[in-house]
């Protein structure tokens, strides 16, 4: 059997509206280490890691490793049912082809039930190797997620430069050119403010907007993120999901036609 509870339903929700943009169907997989998913974006240019730790769920149980394939957009519906104070308990069989929701109110006198299909999914485990990064920046995730949203206006595509100054994020388009430099904070007692780049080189690369967009939908999970960086390797944004996890997106960098030619 598989049974995990968390006391804070919104903490569910928020990953899945971390998600959805991203993935219509995903594998979750479980073992008695906790929860994991990771899936490539429908057009398989971004990928999506998600771990959930089994001891930051209240209640925990998984007697067997259990794959389950499931529907981000009905698994998003159901979790709109539960009120932001309600606990959540998923629940399942082993070898199931469903899997339970349960939402019970902080008083316990209501107590709802959903019970949603799973799909069958070939979806292949994709190993991550690890790297060490030329640059890695901390800084507050409503920030990044502002600045995101204010060069998309002016194109596609953001570069950001890492130095030992600080980060720039730029954009040019027709309308003209955007540019967004943060310097390193000192050192400032609200952690939650500071700007951190630890840099071993200098690392200047461009992505996609539209990504970088659906990415910062994670905000509300942490109040900072961290960006790794590396020539010609995915962009990593690492978004921390409490006590009880991570959530990683990986982006490939655009590659200039000049330097194709």
């Amino acid at each position: 059997m598989f049974e995990a509870r968390l006391v804070q339903s919104v903490i569910l929700k928020k990953v899945l509206e971390a998600i959805k943009d991203l993935l219509t169907e995903a594998t979750f997989e479980c073992s008695d280490c906790g929860i994991q998913l990771q899936a490539m974006d429908n057009a398989h240019v971004s990928l999506v890691s998600l771990n959930l730790r089994s001891d930051g769920f209240d209640k925990y149980r998984c007697d067997r490793n259990l794959s389950m394939g499931m529907s981000v957009p009905c698994m998003s519906k159901i979790l709109r049912c539960a009120s932001s104070e309600d606990t959540v308990t998923l629940r399942a069989w082993d070898n199931p082809d469903t899997i339970v929701f349960v939402f019970e109110s902080p008083n316990r006198d209501k107590i709802s039930e959903y019970e949603m299909k799973l799909i069958n999914l070939d979806q292949e485990h994709l190993g991550i190797p690890e790297t060490l990064y030329s640059c890695v920046v901390k800084m507050p995730s409503q920030e990044f997620a502002r600045i995101c949203r204010d060069l998309s206006q002016f194109g596609d595509a953001m570069t950001i430069a890492c130095s030992k100054e600080g980060i720039k994020f730029s954009a040019a388009g027709d309308y003209g050119t955007a540019n967004v430099k943060l310097a390193q904070t000192a050192e400032t007692e609200n952690q939650e403010e500071a700007v951190v780049v630890e840099m071993k080189e200098p690392v200047k690369l461009t992505f996609s907007c539209r990504y970088l967009n659906s990415f910062v939908k994670a905000t509300p999970l942490c109040a900072q993120v961290q960006l790794s960086m590396s020539a010609e390797v995915p962009l990593v944004c690492e978004y921390q999901i409490g006590e009880i996890g991570h959530i990683r997106y990986y982006l490939a960098p655009k590659i200039d036609d000049e330097e194709e030619n």
